[in-house]
């Protein structure tokens, strides 16, 4: 239902949320989130663009989340990066449907409304706790560490 780049742009922001402030370079996300760094790069780019991270250059340098965790939801990541999209009107131009939607794009649309509800409902701090009552994977794991919350 949703992208390879919204799932990548999930994974950095989760990652990020879980590192406190800490700038993280791209190279580092990479490593914890299993993204390939060079498209995960571009992600950033676009999550910077979107005003979700900021950037600082230099030695100490890297991303961080410019949001309160709270307030930042899944679908302002998703949205940043490759929004949902909508039906608005028929796909394959049918004028009569211009207004009402026939049932197979209606029930479409539905569908993709209902995502969009769910995504806004969850912010990144949910998802932060989670793995902090169920280690159900090996993700987030802190970049400079060497060790990774097990599957229990």
């Amino acid at each position: 239902m949703i992208s390879q780049t919204s799932e990548y742009a999930l994974r950095a922001i989760v990652f990020l949320g879980n590192e406190g402030g800490i700038p993280q370079t791209t190279a580092q996300i990479s490593a914890a989130t299993k993204a390939p760094s060079s498209y995960l790069s571009k992600v950033m780019q676009k999550l910077n663009q979107q005003g979700i991270v900021g950037s600082q250059r230099g030695l100490h340098g890297g991303f961080t989340i410019k949001k309160p965790l709270p307030e930042l939801t899944i679908l302002d990541v998703v949205n940043a990066v490759d929004p949902i999209q909508r039906i608005k009107e028929c796909p394959l131009g049918n004028r009569a449907h211009a207004k009402n939607l026939c049932p197979l794009h209606s029930t479409m649309d539905a569908m993709m409304a209902q995502a969009e509800e769910t995504l806004r409902n969850v912010t990144i701090d949910n998802l932060l706790e989670e793995p902090r009552r169920a280690r159900a994977c090996r993700f987030p794991c802190k970049a400079r560490s060497t060790k990774c919350a097990a599957p229990s």
